[in-house]
């Protein structure tokens, strides 16, 4: 045989596994989808139920033979134990499962993996340590004994290695579903070896019930390895969970559902290597670049926290607990146990020279309005132990003998121990001098809050301008504190401190002069002021179905209502209280929208939950003496307006004297025409809003005078409202309101607008006033006058509107009340009347009489006339030419 026909047969020997491989392959490609396992349908199911140990149910399932032989199944959903809901424990809308290929040499077909994407899993707590992955986990731990100790067909089904991609992980307590699961997770879970289990998980937190920045709040991922055991208790476990790449502000967003404003990054690991019964755990919180979103600090606060202990789960305990920190150039480090027997912890903490600006920077963080500038010095140091098998001690009910005694009381009890700050000094933030002090001892005192909580306590005296020095009293509690100030304290130091600690306070002391303050003043509050999350659409990457948002939302609606305090219930501050009060002597007040300052005698400031109340206030402002009250809310609701509201009581007051004290003016008769000029829109300043009581004991306005009269007004940016106007005049009574708009522009003028009543007026008052000698019975009138203008005149010949009024049994004389005869031009009709009614019209700088009736008995007639404004007014009254006819005769 020659080269030729060797080389041809050595080809066609290597073809034939070629065309072999081709023609399985052609197989595999054309014959699946040719073969219906629709009838296998019940048999999978129950093949894949058997490994999972759940009940399970699919929509369809199809052959799937690259990469690997399994199936294809779509909607598949695992049933849940009962006993934690009826909720599935997992839904997936597409599963992939392959086969194990080695099952099938022993005449079986086992699942080996099941790999799902875009999966719901339920992670169930129901009780303590009772979770519905429990029972999965016990089968799987059963299997695996009874994997390694059966053969031939009773062979249990193994646990096939489960996967998850792009998937969800919820989190339930009973049947409540939390806020809070993982999202874009990765889960893995397999048997590396009979009885050697292990598990992987890699997710994002998120909350259903808010909107968050989803790459911000960090990446959770956590690797664990389990040992076979008779009982979950006794299986030996190794845990490494790490929380990397998160962001402060969306983190508290996370956790407490409200952005309190810090700004940061943090990382947290955590170790566990053990057993329920006894497990130890290591772990570490590091934070950097920490702030409050409002400012970056030249020196951000950064720490390191490593903790190391053994904890029992089964029994609830802990020992060996050690954790340190280096902050600053001191360090914390923390000690303790609790006994399973006891369940009391004895704890002990150690600080190193702490600097106290590391304690400033925390609470400038958690905490907003400190002033950003504000610097701190000094140290802590000491030790304190806690020990709470040792019981607190009762506080006396004997009152104090005096308000003014020591606030705070040593004592033995749970908590021991000292910390002393050293060489404390507070610079910056607007303080024109610092705030020292030397030394300050902490020690522990009986509970001073409404929740009995244990506390550490000191007082220091510190110097603030006043002729003694301030004694300051300090309460901490690990929920708050407490700060007592007595003493007296100069307004400027007042002014800087009230504004370096960002209270809202601060606004009650501008403009104020005088003597230093007399201070007898409570803060309180806690350490974390934090706002209740509002129920809001969660972000569209979260891919929840509609209704499932819809029930969360009416849940975190349901959850604030139920959280809402009770306005009853003595419960502990959860904001900033300032109480007590703060008096003035010998002040005095300026604003800008008055023409002098006020001087003051003597002001009490009550600071109040919610409200500022100066009462009394003894003040005299020029001519005017008298006392006042001034309250300003602090805190309003949303859809309210809080306007500030003042009362004041003054003696007898001079219109023209009135004038010389608003305006500080010289000359007297201009009242109206200075003070609307002071309003001008050019030149006027602005006056806040406010709303009012005004009472005096009289009121003289020019030849007439109010008795007790008693305004009710309210300052508004356009201009005022009276509402009621009430006083005695001329022997009667005047009830009347109005309103004042201010001109628009510097092109127009302000406008007026009253109407009124008055009732029972003396007519002989009525008639001195306008130069008349009259008398008889009452007068009643009413009516109502709009004006525009700046001046007397442009007031004069503006005025428009119209009175009625009416006269009973009067008598108008021949005689002026001046003495000069007049009977030429007095109508015969007004020598003496029953009742006299009529309308007028006010036009034009005059009042002019229109239709009107003078009765006397039967007879009835009418006059015409007109008052033109002037000083004195001008009064014209004639006979009408139109006679009222004479009612018949009975």
């Amino acid at each position: 045989m020659d080269d030729h026909q060797q080389g041809r047969q050595r080809w066609r020997k290597g073809l034939w596994p070629v065309l072999i491989l081709a023609a399985f392959l052609v197989l595999l490609l054309v014959v699946p989808p040719l073969v219906s396992i629709g009838r296998y349908k019940s048999q999978i199911i129950r093949l894949i139920s058997e490994s999972l140990g759940r009940p399970v149910r699919l929509s369809s399932v199809e052959l799937r033979v690259f990469p690997w032989p399994g199936f294809e199944i779509t909607n598949l959903s695992v049933a849940e134990d009962p006993a934690y809901g009826a909720e599935p424990v997992l839904h997936a809308n597409t599963v992939r499962a392959s086969i194990r290929l080695l099952s099938l040499w022993r005449g079986r077909l086992e699942i080996g993996t099941i790999s799902v994407d875009d999966a719901s899993l339920n992670v169930v707590h129901n009780g303590p340590g009772k979770w519905n992955l429990d029972p999965l986990f016990r089968t799987a731990v059963a299997r695996a004994g009874s994997t390694s100790g059966a053969s031939g067909s009773r062979r249990a089904v193994p646990l096939p290695y489960l996967e998850a991609t792009n998937s969800r992980i919820n989190f339930k307590e009973g049947a409540e579903k939390l806020p809070f699961s993982l999202v874009n997770a990765e889960f893995e879970l397999w048997q590396e070896s009979p009885g050697d289990w292990r598990v992987r998980l890699r997710g994002q937190p998120a909350r259903t019930d808010l909107s968050l920045y989803q790459e911000d709040t960090g990446v959770v991922r956590l690797e664990a390895s389990m040992q076979h055991a008779p009982t979950l208790r006794q299986m030996p476990v190794r845990l490494d969970l790490d929380w990397r790449d998160a962001q402060l502000g969306q983190l508290s967003r996370l956790v407490f559902g409200a952005d309190p404003g810090w700004r940061g990054d943090l990382t947290g690991n955590l170790h566990l290597e053990g057993t329920a019964a006894s497990a130890h755990i290591v772990t570490r919180l590091r934070a950097s670049g920490v702030h409050r979103a409002e400012f970056a600090p030249a020196e951000p606060l950064d720490f390191d926290a490593n903790c190391d202990l053994v904890y029992h789960y089964s029994l609830r305990s802990f020992e060996k607990l050690a954790c340190n920190s280096p902050l600053g150039d001191g360090s914390i480090h923390i000690t303790g146990d609790q006994s399973a027997v006891e369940l009391a912890p004895r704890l002990t903490a150690e600080l190193d020279h702490v600097p106290v600006a590391a304690g400033l920077g925390l609470l400038r963080t958690v905490r907003s309005g400190l002033a950003p500038d504000l610097q701190a010095a000094g140290t802590v140091s000491g030790k304190i132990a806690y020990d709470a098998t040792i019981p607190a001690p009762v506080k006396s009910a004997k009152p104090s003998g005096s308000r003014h005694a020591r606030p705070v009381e040593a004592l033995s009890g749970p908590l021991s121990g000292t910390l002393t700050v050293v060489g404390l000094t507070l610079s910056g933030g607007g303080l024109a001098q610092p705030i020292q002090a030397p030394k300050i001892a902490l020690e522990p005192v009986l509970p001073q809050s409404p929740d009995q909580r244990l506390a550490l306590a000191g007082s220091t005296a510190v110097p603030l301008g006043g002729t003694a020095p301030m004694t300051v009293g300090m309460s901490f509690t690990i929920a708050g504190y407490t700060a007592q100030l007595r003493g007296q304290v100069s307004l400027q130091r007042a002014r800087e401190l009230t504004r370096a600690a960002g209270l809202a306070q601060a606004p009650a002391l501008d403009g104020l002069a005088g003597d230093p303050l007399q201070v007898d003043l409570t803060a309180a509050g806690p350490w974390l002021v934090l706002q209740v999350a509002q129920p809001e659409v969660r972000m569209a990457s979260v891919d929840t179905p509609a209704e499932e948002q819809t029930a969360a939302a009416a849940k975190a609606e349901n959850t604030v209502a139920a959280k809402a305090p009770s306005t009853q219930a003595a419960v502990p501050p959860t904001a900033d209280t300032l109480s007590g009060t703060v008096t003035l002597r010998n002040g005095n007040w300026r604003a800008d929208y008055l023409a002098s300052h006020v001087e003051i005698a003597q002001a009490t400031l009550n600071l109040l939950r919610g409200e500022l109340l100066w009462d009394p206030v003894s003040f005299s402002y020029g001519p005017l003496k008298g006392t006042a009250t001034l309250e300003l809310k602090t805190e309003c609701a949303p859809d309210q307006t809080c306007r500030p509201h003042f009362t004041m009581a003054l003696g007898s007051l001079d219109a023209a004297d009135l004038q010389t004290a608003i305006l500080g003016v010289q000359q007297k008769g201009t009242l109206l025409s200075s003070l609307i000029d002071r309003l001008h829109p050019s030149s006027a300043p602005p006056w806040p809003e406010l709303d009012g009581t005004l009472n005096a004991d009289t009121l003289v306005l020019g030849p007439v005078s109010l008795n007790l009269p008693s305004v009710q007004i309210r300052i508004v940016p356009d201009g005022a409202q009276v509402s009621s106007l009430s006083a005695g005049l001329l022997g009667g009574r005047l009830e009347a309101s109005g309103s004042f708009t201010r001109a628009a522009s510097d092109k127009d003028k302000p406008s007026y607008s009253f109407e009124g009543k008055v009732e029972k007026l003396s007519a002989a008052a009525v008639g001195q006033l306008l130069g008349e000698h009259w008398t008889g019975g009452t007068f009643n009138a009413s009516g109502n006058i709009d004006l525009a203008g700046y001046t007397e005149k442009d007031l004069g010949t503006s005025a428009k509107g119209t009175l009625h009024f009416e006269w009973t049994r009067g008598t108008v004389s021949t005689k002026f009340a001046v003495g000069k005869s007049r009977a030429a031009v007095l109508p015969a009709a007004l020598t003496r009347f029953d009742r006299w009614t009529g309308d007028a019209a006010i036009t034009s700088g005059a009042v002019t009489l229109g239709e009107n009736q003078v009765q006397l008995g039967s007879h009835k007639n009418s006059v015409a006339g007109a008052v033109t404004f002037g000083d004195p007014p001008e009064v014209a009254l004639t006979a009408s030419k139109q006679k009222i006819a004479d009612k018949p005769a009975h």
